[in-house]
């Protein structure tokens, strides 16, 4: 375990120590692995007035120079991530190439989008005026980060605010703050003070970021219980947000799919990273004529995937990260049990301590249990039989979240045709979990407001301005 004031907040540019701490466990062992800063009104005060302080010039920095410092904050994270890994897991559970794609992912958002540019729109050019929709920065952003994803997830929001001319005060997950304490550490030698803010805190900081009078703008990436709370906060000073919430994805297999290597690519769509993932797959609606074999194949993939440490050699996932979720990802399994559905388990979990869950398939449960009408966010999943694609396209899109699904079919028209039909963000075809930097990904339904990502997910960061010039000798009154 690391001592008090081993890892500090950066406000102003500089290194802050906490006037109090807080542990953070490692979710494989329950030990404790440092002791994080729990920022005081006080110092988030602070750091929204260094924000605030250095939105001016950094709004009027070149917008060339935002992107080469956005660009070098990704290199910065990719030349400490290999030493990173390490306490990523640490606090996360993931294995240690899991996570150094964690951050190798993050340092890539940066790179990728330091590419971009808010565009300029030229609506009107004659000889009387011209007319242009330029793209401004919002002012101080107040981003909130969630523990599955800690450094990707948080690079999703850092990048294009900065490139857009905004500044930031970020706020990582209490249940994974250390890494990112680490790398804002590292970049108060790389950006302007007070340009990026890192504030950690338990449970009292987020609601006190969202209802900040100094913050212009949310964008939160959480569970949707959460996210209606960050709305209502926001709204007493009509702040602008995005919330990135979450899904319940579908997934529709037709009949004609090789069930053998569907099943490897379900697997992993479902229960990579332990099946924490806005966008996991999380109910799969199979073809009666292929629902016992591919049942039976996924759980002897199943069988080969070794649950455990992620920083033990060999293991291929780790644990629930903390607690909470680990109590209800076991209350769903158990309500599962207690209501008679069957269940196949497979992926044995070591003894002793830990947030271990077995990895586990409801068997064609009805569509009411909880098991497919909750978002489970844990390494159990429900498969249900179809037997009409009419039918298959009604059950997928009977849920109050609409963030992702995917069609799988050796018929590509007819999985477009399908993919066209769902009611969500994203749909993927015979395939899972890709994102991109330069699409544009958010929800549907209860699972988001406004866009993550690609050019549409930069302007999230802006206000759009209207300049209308009247020019010299146009005429008319």
């Amino acid at each position: 375990m690391t001592e008090p004031g081993a890892f500090a907040m950066t406000i102003g540019g500089r290194p802050v120590a906490g006037t109090a701490w807080f542990d953070v466990l490692n979710p494989a062992t329950e030990e404790v692995v440092g002791r994080a800063p729990d920022c005081s009104r006080a110092q988030l005060d602070a750091a929204v007035e260094a924000a605030r302080g250095a939105f001016p010039a950094w709004r009027a920095t070149p917008l060339a120079e935002r992107q080469r410092l956005v660009a070098r904050i990704g290199e910065v994270i990719r030349e400490l991530a290999g030493d990173l890994k390490y306490l990523l897991t640490a606090e996360q559970g993931k294995p240690h190439a899991a996570a150094e794609a964690d951050l190798l992912d993050g340092a890539r958002w940066c790179e990728a989008v330091s590419t971009l540019s808010p565009p300029v729109i030229v609506n009107e050019d004659d000889a009387e005026r011209r007319s242009e929709t330029h793209f401004v920065p919002i002012g101080v952003v107040g981003g909130i980060a969630p523990w599955n994803f800690p450094i990707a997830l948080a690079m999703w929001k850092v990048a294009p605010a900065l490139v857009a001319g905004n500044t930031m005060v970020l706020k990582p997950s209490p249940f994974t703050p250390l890494t990112t304490l680490r790398i804002g550490e590292a970049l108060q030698a790389v950006l302007p003070p007070g340009v990026l803010n890192i504030v950690t805190g338990q449970d009292e900081l987020g609601p006190w970021m969202t209802a900040h009078p100094g913050i212009d703008k949310i964008s939160f990436t959480g569970s949707t219980q959460t996210g209606r709370k960050v709305m209502a906060s926001a709204a007493a000073t009509l702040k602008r947000v995005t919330l990135e919430l979450g899904g319940n994805d579908a997934a529709i297999v037709l009949p004609d799919v090789d069930v053998r290597d569907t099943a490897e690519k379900l697997f992993w769509a479902a229960f990579f990273n332990a099946g924490q993932i806005c966008i996991a797959t999380k109910r799969v609606y199979i073809h009666a004529d292929i629902y016992d074999e591919l049942l039976d194949a996924l759980t002897a993939y199943a069988a080969t995937v070794k649950v455990g440490n992620g920083a033990h050699q060999g293991v291929d996932l780790g644990p629930i990260q903390n607690r909470l979720q680990y109590r209800r990802v076991v209350d769903l399994i158990e309500d599962a049990r207690q209501q008679g559905y069957a269940l196949r388990t497979a992926g044995e979990v070591p003894d002793g301590p830990g947030y271990f869950v077995p990895i586990t398939f409801v068997d064609n449960p009805p569509d009411d249990a909880r098991i497919v009408a909750e978002e489970q966010f844990g390494p159990v999943l429900p498969l249900m039989k179809f037997d009409s694609v009419d039918e298959a396209v009604a059950r997928a899109n009977a849920s109050d979240y609409g963030l992702a699904g995917s069609v799988w079919s050796q018929d590509e028209q007819a999985a477009l045709a399908i993919a066209g039909r769902l009611e969500t963000g994203t749909v993927w075809i015979n395939e899972a979990l890709h994102v991109t930097p330069f699409a544009s990904f958010g929800g549907h339904k209860q699972s988001g407001m406004g866009v993550e990502n690609g050019i549409d997910g930069m302007l999230e960061y802006t206000n759009p301005q209207t300049i209308v010039l009247r020019k010299a000798g146009g005429g008319g009154a």
